[in-house]
């Protein structure tokens, strides 16, 4: 199965960095937004050629989307989905430089 280079932009969206993600780099593990219908099988497809490394494992979390108030009107923020990868050891994916 091979993928376009669209289809590859288009699985990742951006990566996720916030305190919980950086304490997960040391130990090889990136966060990433992904497209809400791509699978693990897409996933790491998507990180292994986009940033040349191989991949341990893939972890997907479904984020369900928020109801926010806004002028008094209820309305809801739309559902996301993230992915957890954990690259082989040695490998690392400089997240900062990242550019998607």
């Amino acid at each position: 199965m091979t993928m376009t280079d669209a289809k590859l932009y288009s699985v990742i969206r951006a990566p996720r960095v916030s305190e919980k993600t950086v304490r997960g780099q040391e130990m090889n593990q990136y966060a990433f937004e992904v497209a809400t219908d791509a699978t693990k099988a897409d996933i790491k497809t998507a990180i292994e050629k986009l940033f040349d490394v191989q991949v341990k494992a893939v972890n997907v979390v479904n984020v369900k989307g928020k109801t926010k108030a806004f002028r008094y009107r209820n309305g809801r923020r739309g559902d996301s989905r993230k992915a957890y990868v954990t690259l082989a050891e040695g490998q690392s994916i400089d997240v900062t430089a990242v550019k998607l």
